[in-house]
């Protein structure tokens, strides 16, 4: 195991996780935010340099954690050999195997191997896949001429407005969830639509891996071409700032994908999965 610190290797490690896109981008934008302040205090862990075939990310040791928090206790892989990936799996000291937490990752192998490694130590692992996707170039901020006419006024979020999320997102409702969501509001890029009392009606937010997620509008101002707004000044953000627009979408929520066919989103041919893994310490306590 080699825990990468040099800023140089991180930046040439960002460079040449460029050159295994779509399957990388989850630990690219995990090395972005890293290089750029790492807000998220995460740290860049390898079999080897620089001739590496697996690489994790992870939150630092030395940052203060949650152990139900699998929101913020999260690991990103990317590998060019599963078996090198397997190896640095069970290396000592490479993952927190006490505490609930998830693993992310683009490629078809990661649920079988983690499972075994997982399954050898008494964890629960749960799977949740998704199709994967990626906007295409926006070149300038979307047109927002639905709006002038209106109250409402496309802004970002505050993190006044974490509750509201965490009581909308489907995996949220949870201490560990606020916590998490007020936190990526803080750290990174996040676009809404407020009504005329200034209340947010819809809203995407950025995670710690760069990947645009909790799209969502209030069911009663469907409709009015939000989500597709907000997605695309999202989009745009990241772009901006030089981060790949990404995001995931459940393959039955139909709403969504009609959304990001109607903006000539890319669905990319490997697929998101998402791996929360419990002991059986916690059983029953984390929030999935």
């Amino acid at each position: 195991m080699l825990v990468l610190n040099c800023s140089t290797k991180l930046l040439t490690l960002e460079n040449m996780l460029k050159s295994h896109f779509p399957e990388s981008l989850k630990v690219y934008g995990a090395v972005m935010n890293i290089n750029r302040g790492n807000p998220f205090q995460k740290e860049v862990v390898l079999d080897s340099w620089p001739d590496f075939k697996a690489v994790i990310t992870r939150r630092q040791k030395e940052a203060e954690t949650d152990n139900l928090d699998h929101y913020t206790n999260a690991y990103a892989v990317f590998y060019k050999d599963v078996r090198a990936y397997g190896r640095l799996l069970e290396e000592h000291d490479v993952i927190n195997w006490d505490q609930v937490f998830q693993i992310q990752g683009l490629q078809s192998e990661l649920y079988d191997v983690t499972k075994a490694i997982a399954n050898s130590k008494q964890l629960d692992v749960q799977l949740a896949s998704f199709k994967a996707v990626r906007f295409s170039p926006v070149s300038a901020l979307p047109d927002t001429s639905l709006l002038t006419t209106s109250p409402p006024r496309l802004t970002h979020l505050s993190v006044a407005d974490a509750d509201l999320l965490n009581r909308t997102w489907s995996r949220g409702g949870n201490e560990q969830c606020l916590r998490y969501i007020a936190n990526l509001i803080s750290c990174f890029p996040s676009v809404c639509v407020r009504d005329d009392k200034g209340n947010p009606v819809s809203w995407s937010i950025t995670d710690q891996f760069a990947t645009m997620c909790h799209g969502y509008t209030l069911p009663e101002h469907r409709r009015k071409g939000y989500s597709q707004l907000v997605a695309l000044t999202l989009a745009w953000k990241l772009q901006s700032r030089g981060f790949p627009s990404q995001g995931n979408v459940l393959d039955d929520n139909a709403a969504s994908i009609s959304i990001l066919k109607g903006i000539r989103a890319e669905f990319l041919p490997c697929r998101f999965h998402r791996l929360i893994l419990t002991p059986v310490a916690f059983s029953g306590q984390g929030h999935l």
